[in-house]
């Protein structure tokens, strides 16, 4: 199986905390979406050699997309590549880009997942955030998807703001939860370098929360939505069952993916090959533009992965989601990690920090309150 992932790298504003490559500008979109078709052409040899299980659109604002663009994306990757029939397809959506009329579009082009960005529901905290839309706008929205027939809907929310209340937060989750989404993704906000948080929390003019502060958040996201019937399979990801996102999923257990458009990275391992190679386009729209015109691949760098280095990245990766399968890690990389770290194994289960189940060693909720520690610990 493999996936596949077109970046849209338009916004109608930048937010403030982010650091994804978008332009606020929608005024090269037509020659940005014959491009990324052209791209799209210049990997019709990968078409052969795997289904298609997940697509994933994201950005930027997807869904600033005109749904005649869309369609046309569309046609082409199903053109050169075998989409299965039970395909997960994702279109990333901010609540004030669209309408009924725009999601009932989508919809009806085979889109099947929503993954809305939301990020509080909160008026106050949405105006320091920069979004563009307000709390009844993202409500909205979330009626008109399910209305438009969208039985996958998952919400992007972020705690840990400058000055948040932890009661503050819990509305933002009880709201949330009230309009009963399939999945949740919870992030921590991060003063990310070459932002304008970052600017301001280096101005001494925004004081990022504590440490103790972020760790209290986690631990009461988890109990509360836990409580709640959803599945905590990824450190910053909850879902009701059948519902976890399979995109995000063959990601961290290293399936094949191609990535299309501005700072799209793509990764591949030929079948019976124990290395892979990863690969990324170069993160600028004009230079991205000037490629395809010449008949050149946008392709920033490069990098073979040894056998070492995706066995680094599976441990980090599995703590970090539902966990790692120590069986097929034998398989893969030819040793056994618990001959090599049998005694800190150890003390992560007798303390609680980590079970195994089978084959499966999974940190616990405590454990991914120091998930990084524990994968840096078991990397050396």
């Amino acid at each position: 199986m493999a996936s596949l992932y077109c970046h849209i790298p338009f916004c109608e504003h930048k937010c403030l905390y982010c650091d994804f490559y978008s332009l606020e500008t929608r005024t090269s979109m037509q020659e940005f979406v014959g491009a990324l078709l052209q791209e799209i052409d210049g990997y019709r040899e990968y078409g052969v050699q795997s289904t298609v299980d997940t697509l994933f659109f994201g950005g930027g604002t997807p869904s600033l997309l005109d749904p005649g663009d869309l369609r046309a994306i569309l046609e082409r990757l199903q053109r050169h590549f075998h989409v299965s029939d039970t395909c997960e397809i994702t279109l990333e959506v901010n609540p004030g880009t669209v309408g009924a009329e725009k999601l009932q579009a989508y919809r009806a082009l085979g889109v099947n997942r929503l993954s809305i960005g939301i990020q509080s529901f909160n008026d106050e905290e949405l105006r320091f955030l920069t979004r563009i839309h307000s709390s009844s706008e993202a409500e909205r929205a979330v009626r008109d998807a399910r209305e438009a027939g969208f039985m996958n809907l998952s919400l992007d929310l972020i705690y840990s703001l400058p000055g948040q209340t932890l009661s503050a937060w819990a509305e933002t989750l009880r709201r949330a939860v009230g309009l009963r989404p399939d999945h949740i993704s919870a992030y921590s906000l991060i003063v990310e370098a070459q932002t304008p948080l970052f600017r301001m929390v280096e101005e001494g003019r925004v004081i990022p929360g504590s440490p103790e502060d972020e760790a209290s958040f986690y631990e009461f996201t988890m109990e509360y939505l836990a409580g709640e019937g959803y599945e905590h399979y990824e450190v910053s990801s909850y879902a009701r069952p059948g519902f976890r996102c399979r995109h995000n999923s063959a990601y961290w257990s290293h399936e094949n993916y191609l990535g299309f458009g501005p700072s799209a990275h793509s990764f591949w391992r030929d079948a019976g090959r124990p290395a892979g190679r990863r690969w990324w386009n170069i993160a600028s729209l004009s230079a991205y533009l000037e490629r395809i015109a010449a008949g050149r691949m946008p392709v920033a760098a490069q990098e073979e992965l040894g056998i070492m280095s995706l066995a680094n990245e599976r441990i980090f990766l599995g703590l970090r989601s539902d966990g790692l399968d120590l069986h097929r890690f034998e398989q893969d990389f030819r040793f056994r990690l618990q001959e090599r770290q049998p005694d800190f194994i150890l003390r992560l289960l007798e303390g609680g920090l980590a079970t195994i189940n089978g084959d499966i060693l999974r940190l616990t909720a405590k454990g991914y309150l120091l998930c990084d520690e524990i994968a840096r610990r078991l990397l050396s």
